[in-house]
């Protein structure tokens, strides 16, 4: 694979103070590396509850960090403390799991919306240069789909979010310009298409993250099972590719005031994805399942504005990445949860 650490157009963060929330967590953990290797001080402010400490442990966030904290975006003074000493903020910290956003809406505002409004008070208040706040594709909805079914989602179009955690990004997408704009602080927004990659795994009752979900349903020999067969869209990014974009929006000029698509722009079916694992895995059988609430048809990402703004294409195709993740449920002791192992009422993948 390229090697997506060292970008010479980074360079100017070299010696910067960058406080990153959710730093803990698979995205953030890779953004966290990056800024590291390009010379930066990265300071992490996570709750560490997403991810069950085996595999938390993978992401290595101390030994890239110069600083981190165990603590919740909604601790006013400790946000308040940690932007004072910082130059940039990348605000990815959030409750980002569709279907629990969908079941507990009350912790998703506290998390998505109060948080968030910790964090800009925090930054207008501090001599920080630029935020980089992390959104999502959700904030699409379903979109417009063209004559074959699949959506192309521009970062101007209008936005219809059909699920809670979309909303609760939507609202920080307009926070973040109403209040920085303008301001001593530069902003920048970035809309996540679909992350993937080691060592993400899902988490019980939720139908995010379609490459864990199936693979480890193969590895175990339990059938991969399909929402409403699979015909859903999505645009795959392996979550290097996500954390260099991220990395670049922090430091480009041009990035300023912009929202920005972080895709392939390469459309990609559920039953697709299903179709590259179970290369590796002979004996790994299909099963069709009800489409769950807030799921959507979905779409890919135009890809114009990030390939002009920020210089960026993903280096790392959906056959390397699913090669990837295989190769590390193979090689990891203790990659698959005991949870998962234990039922089989696992929620379906999306």
């Amino acid at each position: 694979m390229a090697d997506v650490y060292r970008d010479p157009r980074l360079r100017e963060l070299t010696g910067a103070s960058v406080l990153v929330t959710g730093g803990g967590g698979l995205v953030g953990s890779r953004i966290v590396a990056q800024l590291a290797a390009c010379g930066a001080t990265p300071i992490v402010l996570d709750r560490f509850d997403a991810y069950p400490h085996p595999v938390r442990d993978l992401f290595q966030v101390d030994r890239h960090s110069a600083q981190v904290v165990l603590g919740d975006v909604r601790e006013r003074a400790t946000v308040k403390w940690l932007a004072g000493r910082a130059d940039y903020v990348i605000h990815a910290a959030a409750y980002a799991d569709v279907a629990a956003c969908t079941r507990r809406p009350d912790i998703a505002f506290a998390a998505n919306v109060h948080g968030t409004q910790i964090v800009l008070d925090a930054v207008a208040a501090s001599p920080v240069k630029r935020l980089v706040f992390v959104s999502s594709a959700s904030v699409y909805g379903d979109g417009t789909p063209a004559e074959d079914g699949t959506a192309r989602f521009t970062e101007n179009q209008p936005l219809t979010p059909i699920s809670v955690y979309a909303n609760t990004k939507l609202w920080g997408e307009h926070q973040v310009r109403l209040m920085l704009g303008g301001s001593g602080t530069e902003y920048s927004i970035v809309r996540y298409f679909s992350v993937y990659g080691d060592p993400q795994i899902p988490k019980p009752g939720s139908h995010s993250w379609m490459v864990p979900w199936l693979a480890l349903s193969a590895h175990t020999g339990r059938p991969m099972r399909l929402n409403g067969g699979g015909h859903q869209v999505r645009d795959m990014v392996h979550v290097e590719d996500i954390a260099h974009a991220t990395v670049l929006a922090l430091a480009i000029d041009r990035a300023a005031g912009q929202t920005i698509n972080v895709g392939t722009g390469i459309p990609t079916s559920v039953r697709r994805i299903a179709d590259l694992i179970a290369t590796h895995y002979p004996e790994a059988a299909s099963v069709v399942t009800p489409m769950p609430e807030g799921d959507p048809r979905g779409g890919f990402a135009d890809t114009r504005r990030s390939a002009d703004l920020l210089g960026w294409r993903p280096a790392i195709t959906l056959t390397e990445g699913i090669d990837r993740y295989v190769h590390w449920l193979n090689t990891t002791p203790g990659a698959v949860p005991d949870w998962f192992t234990a039922t089989t009422t696992a929620v379906s993948a999306a």
